[in-house]
């Protein structure tokens, strides 16, 4: 069955559970999440719950609830609460009222179902058979995803794949059986689809059906749904992981992951005597507790360290050794060593672990045909080439290389075999993602197996997201850039990734290297943190979908014009793609060639050429898809000039004469036209000044410039106003004159003053024109108060607020690399302040700020300075205090839960007496480490102590001491605890390294003494190191003079403990002395020798003795571990003479030398004597011959090439190979191979150049031999064809 997988852990803590209450009354669901700050949110069928009277949502740290308000049968639904990737789903059950029907569920009890269950999420799971056995109270901390999924509603169709329902996530207890169901619709099939069912990456569950896994199919004719079972049963913990189901047809393909959590079973109580060699399950940095029981399962011994209720003196070195893999340690050492390990890690129960480790250890079977195996797993970086290889017993051997089960064929320049000697290679040629295979390397009936790993390079996100602000409605298209086309990327909204199941809502584009997440139309719930993930980088960007609101930034106002004039009505609005109608007396306006319309960006104009006294009407902009109306009047203004008789003063027609000055506002840019009556005869004449405040300076539109009556102080610089030139200019008509600004700018603000003149009088008038434009740019904001997702921002107000009052502030924000700034408010700000908030920690982002007041909005200010959101870590855990002294407390914690982006700078460790409140620092500064030794305190006080962590914005929360700790050390008796293997001799062989590990405990410190044989050992030979638990004796490289008695001492005052210690150093002994030949007989030998007189200091556990024949001294062992002195060698060739020698042995090994015999032993002939006849020796060499010719070929340029031919000679020949009469044997481009007498030149990617004549010299001492062909070599018709287009175009 599949290897075990990583469990998956929930956010939550505490899981809403289902519940059934009556029509009217109230509903509350609560839920816990393993961390306070957790955005979590809830929904009704799928739909997110906002906070109303109906609805009441509270969040308390990590405590959330719902409350649903007059139940009513409409809420009979399926409710879900989410955090982070986290999704808990239960259901209200409505009862009508007066109804009595209780449930388990109003009882406080949960039903499990006891021997399977079915994860379906369109059909209901059977009823469990509770009532018969219920199980005992319990608080699961099961996930509930699979226990509701046979209460969801039937998924619709997928509009996309093959799946009508697909494989739901599962979890079951170990023991239980689950069944997982695929559905697939067969309508448009013309045969039944193939099914495959994966666990984890490609192993098949097909060739695993059997006692544990069953898989099922079947076919509904009336609805032409294929249904496919794998069915889990009696599931163990090792079941547990990522699967995965595959359909596939002839031309369409799916594949759906499912994940399965399987639960320990649940302990009774019965098994409490037994809690200390429980296993426990952790959840969410807890204990998981049923019925206020541990769970437990079988006994495990490597937890021992971390459940035991005492603490033996070695836990005081590292935490890190609790943690190590006791049982892979156990199967690697020799069985000397099981004692000290069971000891150094507390394991008690020594007779248990033995029984455990005999069935988990295995002996690996020694391989015949492999001399070296594969290694088990092997990787490459995608692109690159690797060599698989082995080395085998016969040189001679075949190998087969199989990829998936396959045999790899020889296909092109893929997959070079290669056969060097003993050794077999496979090398694979630019590797891809269809390389990543198991392989296998097959010799007779021996297979060495391997897997490949395709390493892809990290996919890059080069340009990232883009925050966006939209309105509802609108089309929301979210892209990035990645450096890889076509790579696959991961979307997520607020940590729930966006599956191809909701692709109704959204699409996911791919255009090359760019990325699209595109939202058609957007409403209010889309708002939230879009992520896009790659396994190289992650971008984070923000949507915030608003309600359209459209706002007048300037109004039309009503006009008075005079016949054959320009009247033009203009309004801006704060979004520039609205457009919108243009009325007149409530009808259409239609554009002509009088009458014409314009839009340019927020302003739109309508301009009347020549009025007439028939456009005098109400006029009304109205914008497309708001309800406004923005209205004004236009007067037709008629001038009627009365006889007067001649000699008339000249007199000036205006409303304000004998006022004060008539005030004229116009807008900066706009243009004012001023048309002024005047009357007189005979005609006057016009003079405009503009009235200076210090001198009554005057420009006028005459030749000369002149001063006014109240001063006779003239500015000579003024520049004059001609008829009809100028910006600023007059036009002079019979009975009236107008004055014109094109353009107006704030210089032409002022008072201007006309003046009339003629023989009989003259006449004045003043006006004051008021220019007014947008506030100048406020100056660059300054961010303060910055926290984990917030800031304050503060402002100034414009310098100039060009003359109207500030209405109000936009306030907009951008990540630091990017280009698109985010508006953050819709309303205008009126206070010079701003907490800005859901920003992204760990983001870098910049402010800027436009004042508005009523003509519109100001340039941008400059940016702010960048800043990030960062929050202070949480507070350390873990916090405990390990050792006192009277002067000192060690103290030990472990590092915050939550970091954050702005890292961590150190602690502060603090302490205050009980009963105060002043807390004093411990230690000078900050300190990196999370352990902490606190010096030179006072004997006999109460101290609590504390640990903040730090970084840049600030302390976290304090871990505080629970209770006071007294400053004073408790005397303990001084105790060694010997290990087991050190109580009988320790012996070691010559060379290698002693580390002996002593524990012991004693307070205060005890004084350690070692000696040797009654003598203070030699610190320059031998190494000593004690700490405050324990006292090793390290002896880098043995020698035989460091055998014997040590003897280590703990004192403390007048209480002492003692343990002696044997050591004894081995080394290989002598070689036996005295070896003689003692008689020979028949076909035996008699040998006697002595013990060695070095016997390396341990017993001699025997000898070997080896014959060698004279004639060619080949040794042979004729008795090993022999351990007599004497023996009698049987079996010798009559004939021959033969030599002895014997080596010594010990627990070392053999002696390095043998003692030999002196003369050899004859085994001398008996009966008659045949003398053979002599025969002349046969010669059997003869010169080179080559049995098959070379062949002329013709070959293609860039494709590598072979010349073959065969030879034979005795003594085997000499090859020699010559191409022109050029020899070839030092160019690195030609290959010669040479096996059982067919030899081979390999050309590597020949060119027109390589073409000739080749010859193959065969030489031995008999002669030599000469064999030669023409190689044509044509070059490549497409090279060809493009050098020939370059030479063209050049």
């Amino acid at each position: 069955m599949p290897e075990p997988a990583k469990k998956t852990v929930s956010a939550f803590t505490k899981k809403p559970k289902t519940t059934e209450v009556t029509a009217g009354s109230t509903a509350v669901f609560e839920a816990e999440t393993e961390k306070a700050g957790i955005k979590v949110k809830w929904q009704r069928a799928g739909t997110e719950i906002t906070d109303s009277e109906k609805y009441v949502i509270k969040a308390e740290g990590n405590k959330h609830s719902l409350t649903i308000n007059n139940v009513g049968k409409e809420d009979d639904v399926i409710y879900a609460v989410i955090a982070g990737s986290s999704k808990v789903k239960f259901e209200l059950k409505v009862k009508e009222s007066g109804s009595s029907n209780m449930t388990f569920s109003d009882l406080g009890l949960h039903v499990f179902p006891e021997k399977s269950e079915t994860v379906t999420p369109a059909e209901p799971a059977p009823a469990p058979a509770a009532a018969e056995s219920p199980a005992p109270p319990v608080e699961s901390s099961q996930n509930t995803e699979a226990a509701s999924a046979g209460t969801q509603p039937a998924e619709p169709l997928d509009p996309i794949g093959l799946f009508v329902m697909r494989p739901q996530d599962g979890e079951v207890t170990v023991g239980g059986s689950i069944t997982f169901i695929a559905k697939v619709a067969g309508e448009s099939l013309l045969k039944k689809p193939s099914v495959k069912w994966f666990k984890g990456k490609w192993m098949d569950l097909g060739s695993k059906v059997g006692k544990h896994l069953q898989l099922h199919d079947s076919y509904d004719r009336n609805n032409k749904i294929y249904t496919f079972e794998m069915e889990i049963i009696e599931a163990n913990m090792t079941f547990a992981g990522g699967y995965r189901c595959e359909v596939s047809t002839k031309d369409k393909f799916d594949s759906s992951n499912f994940n399965l959590i399987v639960n320990e079973a649940p302990v009774t109580a019965d098994l409490d005597i037994r809690a200390a060699f429980r296993r426990t399950s952790l959840a969410g940095g807890g204990r998981r507790m049923t019925s206020g029981h541990d769970e437990g399962g079988e006994f495990n011994f490597s937890a021992l360290l971390k459940k035991r209720s005492f603490r033996s003196p070695s836990e005081a070195k590292s935490e890190s050794q609790s943690d190590a893999d006791v049982w892979e340690i156990l199967r690697k050492a020799p069985p000397s060593e099981y004692e000290k390990i069971a000891f150094q890690y507390g394991i008690t129960d020594l007779r248990g672990m033995l029984k455990r480790l005999k069935r988990i250890k295995k002996e690996e079977k020694k391989s015949t045909a492999f001399l070296t195996k594969l290694d088990p797993a092997y990787q490459v970086e995608k692109g690159q080439k690797i060599k698989l290889m082995v080395e085998v017993a016969d040189p001679d051997a075949d190998v087969k290389w199989l990829k998936n089960g396959q045999e790899i064929q020889v296909s092109g320049s893929k997959y070079i075999f290669e056969a060097v000697g003993n050794k077999r290679i496979l090398t694979i040629n630019h590797c891809s993602l269809a390389d990543d295979a198991a392989y296998e390397c097959v010799v007779g009936e021996e297979k060495s197996f391997t897997e490949l790993f395709v390493k892809e390079p990290p996919i890059l996100i080069t340009h990232p997201l883009e925050d966006q602000m939209v309105m509802v409605g609108e089309r929301v298209e979210f892209e990035c850039e990645v450096s890889e086309e076509g790579a696959t990327v991961k979307w997520e909204k607020d940590g729930i990734e966006l599956t191809r199941e909701e692709t109704f809502k959204y699409r996911f584009k791919k255009d090359g290297k760019k990325q699209y997440l595109i939202i058609n139309e957007s409403t209010k719930e889309d708002s939230g943190h879009y992520t896009v993930k790659t396994n190289g980088g992650v971008s984070v960007a923000e949507l915030i979908v608003q309600e359209k609101k459209l706002e007048v930034y300037q109004s039309i106002a009503d006009l008075t014009v005079k016949a054959r004039d320009q009247a033009v009505f203009k309004c801006e609005v704060s979004d520039e793609n609205v457009k919108g109608i243009w009325l007149k007396n409530g009808k259409e306006l239609v554009p002509d060639e009088r009458i014409k319309i314009s839009h340019i960006g927020r302003i739109h104009k309508l301009t009347i050429e020549d009025v007439t006294p028939d456009d005098e009407a109400d006029y009304s902009f109205i914008p497309q898809g708001f309800a406004y109306n923005l209205s004004a009047k236009l007067q037709f203004l008629e001038v009627k000039i009365d006889f007067v008789p001649r000699e008339e003063p000249p007199k000036i027609h205006l409303d304000c004469l004998g006022q004060s000055p008539d005030t004229i506002i116009v807008v900066a840019g706009n243009k004012l036209r001023l048309d002024v009556p005047i009357s007189g005869d005979p005609t006057p004449t016009v003079i405009w000044q503009k009235v200076n405040k210090k001198n009554d300076l005057v420009r006028s539109n005459d030749d000369s410039i002149a001063p006014s009556e109240n001063s006779t102080d003239l500015n000579t610089d003024s520049k004059l106003l001609f008829e009809s030139e100028g910006r600023v200019r007059v036009e002079m008509h019979e009975d009236h004159c107008v004055f014109i600004i094109e353009g107006a700018e704030k210089e032409d603000e002022g008072v201007y003053r006309v003046t009339v003149k003629n023989p009989v009088g003259e006449d004045k008038a003043d006006i004051t024109v008021k220019v007014i434009d947008v506030p100048d740019p406020p100056e660059a904001p300054k961010i303060s108060n910055i926290g984990e997702d917030y800031c304050t921002v503060q402002w100034q107000p414009p310098k100039y607020d060009g003359g109207q009052p500030v209405l109000g502030y936009i306030l907009e924000r951008k990540k630091k690399k990017s280009y698109r700034w985010m508006r953050l408010n819709f309303d205008l700000l009126k206070e010079l302040t701003y907490e800005a908030k859901r920003m992204i920690e760990g983001v870098i982002y910049e402010m800027r700020v436009y004042a508005v007041n009523s003509i519109g909005m100001s340039r941008p200010s400059p940016a702010s300075q960048p800043f990030m959101p960062i929050a202070p870590p949480s507070e350390p855990t873990h916090f405990t205090v390990e050792d006192v002294s009277d002067t000192t407390v060690a103290l030990k914690w472990r590092p915050p839960e939550r970091i954050g982006a702005g890292g961590l700078d150190g602690y502060i460790v603090e302490y205050c007496k009980d009963g105060s409140t002043e807390w004093i620092p411990a230690l000078p500064g900050l300190t990196e480490r999370t352990s902490a030794l606190i010096k030179d305190l006072v004997t006999g006080d109460k101290l609590h102590f504390r640990i903040k962590a730090i970084n840049l914005a600030g302390e976290s929360g304090a871990a505080i001491t629970k209770e006071p700790v007294t400053i004073q050390e408790i005397l303990q008796r001084p105790k060694i605890w010997l290990p087991r293997q050190l109580r009988q001799t320790l012996v070691k062989k010559v060379g290698e390294t002693i580390n002996i590990v002593i524990p012991f405990q004693g307070k205060p410190r005890p004084k350690i003494i070692w000696t040797k044989d009654g003598q203070t050992l030699d610190s320059k030979d031998v190494g000593i190191r004690n700490s405050n638990t324990d006292t090793i004796l390290f002896i880098r490289k043995t020698e035989r003079h460091h055998s014997g008695a040590y003897e280590v001492a703990l004192q403390i005052e007048s209480m002492t403990d003692k343990v002696a210690i044997t050591i004894q150093i081995v080394d290989k002994p002598g070689p036996p002395q005295n070896v003689k030949l003692v008689d020979v007989w028949g076909f035996n030998a008699a040998l006697e020798w002595t013990p060695p007189q070095d016997d390396g200091n341990a017993q001699i556990s025997g000898y070997t003795v080896q014959k060698a024949d004279k004639k060619t001294m080949e040794w042979y062992t004729v008795f090993d571990h022999y351990r007599r002195t004497n023996c009698v060698v049987s079996d010798l060739i009559m004939g021959n003479e033969y030599f002895f020698r014997v080596f010594s042995e010990n627990l070392c090994g053999l002696s390095e030398t043998a003692a030999t015999t002196k003369n050899p032993a004859y085994i001398q002939k008996t009966g008659t004597t045949y003398k053979p006849p002599s025969y002349k020796e046969h010669d059997f060499s003869e010169p080179p011959k080559f049995t098959h010719p070379l062949v002329n070929r013709s070959v293609i340029a860039g494709y590598n090439t072979t010349l073959s031919c065969a030879v034979r000679g005795i003594p085997k020949p000499k090859i020699f190979w010559y191409k022109n009469k050029m020899d070839l044997s030092g160019d690195a481009k030609y290959r010669m191979f040479s096996k059982q007498g067919v030899l081979t030149l390999e050309i590597r990617k020949p060119t027109p150049f390589d073409g000739g004549i080749y010859t193959c010299k065969a030489v031995n001492e008999c002669g030599e031999a000469e064999i030669e062909c023409r190689l044509d070599v044509r070059g490549n018709q497409r090279n060809l064809w493009n050098k020939a287009n370059s030479a063209k175009k050049e």
